[in-house]
């Protein structure tokens, strides 16, 4: 958002002002003019005069709506005498109306010209002859969202303020935007004021505003069916806070309606805009992660629509686009789109449809094999507790991934990625539990026994690093204590075996190291299983 920085007081020349102020009070005021009583005066400490703030809500006011008028009333001089608003108001610009626009914008010093959306083609620009001396029609139009767009993005700003946001919202700017929405205006104006709206309600206190306002949510919601992309990601991003705060309930039924289900999966499914497609997800996830009441209203009918489908086709071509190029703003999309599907397989009644799709567990156990992890080590790290949560529903699909030694090593790698997160690290785990715990070590030939332990060898630097770590904030692990017992009995069978002469690993490279590495983790695993009790259940986390 451009804000013309000569718009805004500075703090220093505010203080210089006052000063000077205080200063005619001190000489020039007449003493019978006594101060102003506590309960009139701002009670916030902000280094942007609220009189300001104040005067840019004004400016916001619609022209042409019907209850322009009363809000002009309302929000601006009825509720602003309380707070003693007509001295600061002095040093405010009052709202030109009308014809007036045209004759006093010109606050940056730049041309009156703007960008109409309705009438030109994109990076279209008005005639010069819009800003000569004829009066063009729709130009007081063109300069009213001109208005809007470089004040409305500085309330955008201030939002993110609890206590300019505060302020705001007492001067009645929940019901300016309201008489926005309700008139005919530009989607950068609509995406204004939803922007606007949605830092308000990033604070709890003033989210319970925004539902109290008559009408409000529900126009949000109809928003959802506009054609802009900017408009959407703000509507998504605003019914996303809803869900997640304590007003989620009232967001849930307003959100209800099939029609309007059926439209967030469809943009989501068909959005050529990464934001938005990232936005709609988040919504999405916001839904599935809600309170019981929440997942309830809304989640029979979106599973009922393909929900589950729309996320696995997203996940692939997601997983098709990473590995073919390496689109950074992809990323956070990838990531946020295996967050959804981790959370549903959690939900029960749900899990089962997620759990056994084959193709799921195919993308996430490529996903887990990538051997460059760094960028989307997000992802890789979610990919591993899907992963678990899907063999715990379907133990079988562990013998498809068993002997696969690209997955091991994926697998192990993500332990570097998850130190600061114990649902992960327990997830990796009991994956391994139940790979090794399938693998009959009696069974295996010595080459394929020799390239499992050199695998294992490779990561014991990853192994150890997370078992000190559990020694400080890991509660018992059935499944790591079955994990690593598994781990000894490889490496002994392993050093029992005449036929380990071989010093080459899956790749054919020779690793010097490797009885070093052996033995550390043989110790390692030892001394682990020794400090802990012998009662254990196999394949249990």
């Amino acid at each position: 958002m451009a804000v013309d920085p000569e718009s805004i007081p500075l703090e220093g020349e505010e203080e210089d002002q006052q000063e000077h102020l205080l200063e005619v009070e001190n000489h020039d005021a007449p003493s019978h003019h006594p101060s102003a009583p506590p309960d009139e005066l701002f009670d916030i400490t902000t280094t942007v005069d609220p009189s300001y703030i104040i005067s840019l809500i004004r400016k916001l006011l619609p022209t042409n709506a019907t209850s322009s008028h009363k809000l002009h009333n309302g929000a601006c001089d009825a509720h602003t005498q309380e707070s003693n608003i007509d001295d600061m108001e002095e040093s405010a610009a009052p709202l030109p109306t009308g014809s007036d626009l045209c004759l006093s914008r010109n606050v940056s010093g730049r041309m009156d010209i703007v960008d109409d959306v309705h009438n030109f083609a994109p990076g279209e620009r008005e005639s010069e002859d819009s800003c000569s001396g004829v009066e063009q029609p729709g130009h007081d139009i063109s300069v009213r969202e001109e208005v809007l767009e470089e004040y409305g993005c500085i309330l955008w700003d201030l939002a993110a303020s609890k206590t300019h946001a505060e302020l705001m919202v007492e001067n009645l700017i929940l019901e300016v935007l309201l008489a926005n929405l309700m008139v005919s205006q530009s989607v950068r104006a609509t995406e204004i004021s939803l922007g606007i709206i949605g830092n308000l309600a990033c604070h709890e206190v003033l989210m319970k505003h925004v539902v109290s306002t008559d009408r409000l949510v529900e126009l949000i919601v109809d928003q959802l069916f506009l054609n802009d992309a900017q408009c959407l990601c703000e509507v998504c991003r605003l019914l996303t806070l809803g869900l997640q705060s304590s007003e989620c309930t009232t967001w849930a039924e307003a959100l209800q309606s099939e029609s309007i289900l059926c439209h967030i999966l469809w943009i989501a499914e068909n959005s050529l805009n990464p934001r938005l497609v990232e936005k709609s997800i988040e919504l999405l996830l916001a839904i599935i992660e809600s309170v019981q009441e929440v997942v309830h209203i809304l989640l029979p009918t979106l599973m009922k629509m393909g929900l589950p489908s729309l996320l696995i086709s997203l996940l692939a071509f997601e997983f098709r686009t990473l590995t073919s190029e390496r689109v950074p703003e992809r990323f956070s999309i990838l990531d946020v789109i295996l967050r959804a599907v981790e959370a549903l397989s959690t939900i029960d009644g749900y899990s089962q449809e997620i759990s056994s799709n084959k193709e799921l567990f195919q993308l996430v156990s490529a996903l887990v094999k990538l051997p460059d992890k760094v960028e989307v080590a997000s992802s890789c790290v979610t990919a591993a507790v899907l992963i678990a949560n899907i063999l715990s529903d379907v133990a079988d699909l562990a013998s498809e991934i068993v002997y696969d030694l690209i997955f091991l090593q994926g697998l192990l790698d993500i332990f570097t990625f998850a130190s600061d997160d114990l649902e992960a690290r327990s997830a990796i785990w009991n994956i391994m539990a139940r790979l090794l715990f399938r693998i009959q070590d009696s069974e295996m030939s010595p080459s394929t026994l020799h390239q499992y332990v050199l695998v294992l060898a490779s990561k014991c630097d990853q192994i150890e690093d997370d078992l000190l770590d559990c020694q400080l904030d890991c509660p018992r692990s059935n499944a790591r204590t079955t994990a690593l017992r598994r781990i000894s009995s490889i490496l002994n069978r392993r050093t029992a075996s005449k036929d380990y002469a071989g010093k080459n690993d899956v790749n054919g490279e020779d690793h010097a190291n490797d009885e070093v590495n052996i033995g550390r983790l043989l110790d390692c695993c030892q001394k682990h299983l020794e400090s802990i009790p012998s009662e254990v259940s196999p394949e249990s986390g």
